[in-house]
């Protein structure tokens, strides 16, 4: 079986589907990996780098991919790398489905078999491949980086013969895995740190870090989570209630992190124009979700605004912000999805397609979408009722 690992052609994607460890790997299970040519620099990795453990480096992406049984990228394959797929190919990459039904049709097109990494189901199991998780907890890692830099003070408390510096205060919203790392990262920097969440569950976890829990806690609150651990919807009332109390809470931070996001759904606002308005001059936003049409009323996608006297981050890619680090993580749960598809004897391609994993992940198979999210919706027969 040849294995590819094509160069990003999003120029704003530094990232790369696999590491020298994990073409070791591959090779080890009997595969010829191909990499084009300067694919993991920008992750701080050469050419040489795959050549030592056994990959041949091709030098464009159309000779990387050709006749490949598998292709292994960050990001979903434009219609022009299509062009270049061998038609039954399995492509792992995360493929952003929502909303992008002309994109699905070109890979069902080109007869790919095509696995969207972000629908790995959260069990047990699963969690070595699960790239929502181990890219978010980098990106929350990064946002409290990318506030500090903004951030015309310092962060921790410190004691002088000239006077004291008060410790800088971090409000994170949101305590999902980019949430908690975010306020891990701004308690090691030396934070006042407090966040929120709708799920109840979440202050323990918050407390655990060290941070001072935020919300209504009323009896509604404490029945707000489902036995599968979501939250369920909260009433008007409730909602005016926290709203009131997180835009109290917002006056009087340094630093505001929000990490909300909804699978298939725009993100939620949680900050309105009125509440930044609030802010202290030389206060930072960072908005964990533009590219989902952003958490904060005002954040522009790819920039860093001044809003009044306050300074609302918006980068896009925040994971690839971290790339030599996100990187080894994203192509580790990469070879674990794929070592599933993998006869070991045999040394083939083996894919269990009524695997759990595989039907939760699979978009596009023989010519079709297949995935049941996203298939075409079949016309009810003329006259039906």
């Amino acid at each position: 079986m040849k294995i590819a690992v094509p160069a990003e052609v999003d120029l704003g994607e530094p990232r790369v589907a696999a590491t020298p460890d994990t073409v070791k790997r591959l090779v080890a299970l009997g595969a010829q990996v191909a990499v084009e040519a300067g694919a993991g620099v920008k992750s701080g990795i050469l050419d040489a780098d795959y050549e030592a453990v056994g990959a041949t480096i091709a030098p464009s992406g159309a000779d990387v991919v050709a006749g490949a049984d598998v292709v292994l990228k960050v990001r979903r394959p434009t219609e022009a790398e299509l062009s270049s797929y061998k038609r039954g190919a399995l492509v792992l990459a995360i493929m952003d489905p929502y909303g992008n039904d002309a994109a699905l049709a070109a890979m069902a097109n080109a007869g790919v078999a095509s696995f969207a990494m972000e629908l790995m189901p959260r069990i047990t199991r699963a969690q070595v491949m699960d790239v929502l998780s181990s890219q978010a907890n980098i990106a929350g890692y990064r946002a409290v980086i990318d506030a500090a830099a903004e951030f015309n003070r310092a962060l921790p408390q410190m004691m002088t013969a000239a006077g004291t510096v008060p410790a800088a205060r971090v409000f994170v919203m949101g305590a999902g895995v980019a949430g908690l790392q975010a306020i891990a990262t701004a308690r090691r920097l030396g934070a006042i740190v407090t966040a929120t969440d709708v799920r109840p569950a979440a202050k323990e976890q918050v407390a655990s870090l060290g941070a001072k829990f935020v919300a209504v806690e009323d009896e509604e609150f404490k029945q707000a989570e489902t036995a599968a651990g979501y939250a369920k919807p909260m009433s008007a009332e409730y909602q005016a209630k926290q709203a009131a109390l997180v835009a109290d809470h917002i006056k009087k931070q340094d630093i505001v992190i929000t990490t909300a996001l909804i699978p298939g759904r725009p993100a939620p606002k949680l900050i309105s124009a009125a509440m930044v308005a609030s802010m202290k001059p030389g206060s930072v936003i960072v908005d964990l979700a533009v590219e989902r049409g952003g958490n904060v009323e005002g954040a522009i996608p790819g920039q860093v605004v001044q809003v009044g006297g306050v300074k609302i981050v918006g980068h896009l890619n925040v994971p690839g912000r971290a790339a030599a680090s996100t990187s080894p993580l994203y192509a580790k749960n990469l070879f674990n999805f794929l070592e599933t598809m993998v006869d070991k004897q045999a040394k083939a391609l083996a894919v269990k397609w009524d695997d759990e994993l595989v039907k939760a992940t699979l978009l596009t198979r023989d010519g079709a979408v297949v995935h049941p999210n996203f298939a075409p919706k079949n016309p009810s027969p003329e006259g039906a009722a």
